[in-house]
């Protein structure tokens, strides 16, 4: 499984792919295979901007957790890169959104994260998970949420999507692309959010 997922990532043409564990990678050993067939490292700097992964899977559980250790290294490295954007990348949700059920989707150590991105001036955090696109826009703090490119595990968001980052000038810009069809801002989709039921 892990050999074709890379063999069908390594098809896109692009020249820095960034892959994160989530947590049906981290089950039955899958953090061991994880690591041999998707090495990585942990900060990606770029002329504009600094993208800092933080690994929130653990071995055999769906809740997801950064821990003091990440937190502090993230911090501690993010004061080197005052000058460039900074976006944060993690599998599970640093906090809650929408029909996704369950407050326990969110990192246990939610509290300590967002403080830690807020105070580091973090501009951006990437999120998945739950398969739902999202945007919270907290002061200078985006918090994106990814839909799903592939799966048919829709949570109130039921087309195949992806995010889109654009990064110019300094300000950051997230948009949503739905699969064949259009692009608009992911922030239209929040502004024009009903209920599923109401829908």
């Amino acid at each position: 499984q892990f050999e074709k997922a890379r063999k069908e990532i390594g098809r896109l043409n692009c020249k820095n792919i960034i892959v994160l564990a989530g947590n049906h990678d981290y089950r039955h050993t899958g953090y061991l295979l994880f690591k041999k067939f998707f090495p990585s490292k942990s900060v990606y700097d770029f002329d504009d901007a600094v993208i800092v992964t933080l690994g929130t899977a653990r071995p055999d559980r769906d809740e997801g957790e950064v821990g003091y250790r990440q937190n502090q290294w993230m911090e501690k490295i993010l004061t080197k890169y005052e000058d460039k954007v900074k976006i944060v990348a993690m599998h599970h949700h640093l906090i809650g959104i929408p029909d996704t059920g369950t407050d326990k989707i969110i990192i246990l150590d939610a509290g300590d994260t967002l403080r830690a991105c807020l105070q580091s001036k973090v501009n951006l955090v990437l999120c998945g998970h739950k398969h739902r696109p999202w945007i919270w826009h907290l002061g200078p703090l985006d918090i994106a949420y990814a839909g799903t490119a592939s799966s048919t595990r829709f949570r109130g968001f039921f087309r195949n999507s992806y995010n889109i980052v654009e990064i110019e000038g300094g300000k950051v810009k997230t948009d949503i692309k739905i699969v064949g069809e259009k692009r608009f801002a992911l922030s239209d989709l929040v502004e024009n959010y009903k209920p599923f039921l109401e829908t």
